[in-house]
């Protein structure tokens, strides 16, 4: 499946935006580097790139031979992010399994699934932040968009990092890239009085692995909120927009084990286990625990699913959050390990929250 990208935009005038980048940040000091960019009208990955030299070293090459040495940084802080969404999680990359343009990491920890053709340019940030110094590998589509960050740690080995960014520093330490608009990977949709219907429901009926949803929705060209409509309430009930705070509050005062999903193109990043600070700070509902952090923008929640999928042993069921443009925001599960029926205070849970206020 290849994206269809359009042509590049033109460069921006370099020395202009770093200066207006300066200025920027004394006016602001916390403004992050994704707000920024936008105020600067560029994205984030020609911000990043136009500080090449100042802070920042281009990197190059194999991005799974990269991602393959990152075990040897130790704990570190991954971040995925999509443009309503902010998921962190602390931990070592470690159990690294890539074939061709996908992999996973399956640390206890730190838990991704990699889609590698998205992962178009690399960097070494050095940054400040509160008066903290701060390094990173940080990874842009190719519309220069962020799919993936790792940031220190203090328990992390920088003599490793060191050497990493030695053996991947591009030859060439350009300033430039070139960005182009990377398509929606289901670009074709069908309006709903051409979609099958019965076919769908048949088709989602059969399904017996979640993974297999994508390829479902692309066969009858259909988007993710569009099918969750169509599909008629056995496998999806939409409810309000407040059911994930309800759902992440409920689960920090009982404990129950969750499974939060946060996606990039390039990357979903799972956090497994109990949330327990769970806290909102204007439209942000963040979960502010030890070694997992999640931001959600709640006022740019416009649809909210409980979503129900077959399996072998009966259903796994979600709650899954949605923006107005359709990007799926957070997705969240009970713990399960495979083979195993979904478990009852899950559901439970789920059911609670999913209830109207």
């Amino acid at each position: 499946m290849q994206d269809i990208e359009t042509a590049a935009s033109p460069h921006p005038d370099i020395p202009t935006l770093i200066v207006d980048w300066h200025r920027l940040r004394q006016a602001e000091p916390g403004l992050r580097a994704r707000d920024a960019a936008r105020r600067l009208g560029v994205s984030e990955g020609e911000l990043i790139a136009g500080r090449v030299g100042e802070g920042v070293t281009r990197l190059e090459g194999d991005w799974p031979r990269l991602i393959r040495e990152l075990p040897a940084l130790g704990r570190v802080m991954a971040l995925t992010r999509n443009e309503y969404c902010v998921h962190e999680k602390k931990g070592r990359y470690d159990h690294i399994d890539i074939g061709g343009t996908m992999g996973i990491v399956l640390d206890e920890d730190i838990d991704l699934r990699l889609f590698l053709r998205h992962w178009r340019y690399g960097f070494a940030v050095r940054d400040s932040s509160h008066g903290r110094e701060r390094e990173s590998l940080q990874f842009f589509d190719g519309d220069g968009q962020a799919v993936h960050k790792v940031y220190l740690t203090e328990q992390s080995d920088r003599p490793a990092w060191r050497s990493l960014v030695h053996r991947h520093t591009a030859a060439v330490q350009s300033p430039l890239i070139d960005c182009v608009a990377v398509d929606d990977p289901l670009p074709t949709m069908l309006p709903d009085r051409a979609v099958d219907v019965d076919s769908l429901r048949d088709h989602w009926r059969a399904l017996r692995d979640p993974h297999d949803f994508f390829a479902m929705l692309k066969k009858h060209e259909v988007t993710r909120t569009q099918a969750l409509r169509l599909v008629g309430d056995t496998f999806a009930t939409r409810t309000d927009e407040a059911a994930v705070r309800r759902l992440l509050e409920a689960a920090a005062m009982g404990g129950e084990p969750l499974m939060i999903f946060v996606g990039s193109p390039g990357v979903v990043q799972i956090h497994t286990g109990p949330v327990h600070s769970v806290k909102m700070a204007g439209p942000w509902l963040n979960v502010l625990d030890d070694g997992f952090n999640l931001h959600l923008r709640s006022d740019a929640i416009a649809e909210t699913w409980i979503v129900r999928k077959p399996v072998p042993e009966g259903f796994v069921t979600s709650l899954e959050v949605y923006a107005a443009d359709g990007t799926q925001i957070v997705q969240v599960f009970g713990k399960r390990k495979p083979g195993l029926s979904e478990r009852d205070d899950w559901r439970a849970l789920l059911a609670k929250a999913g209830a109207r206020a």
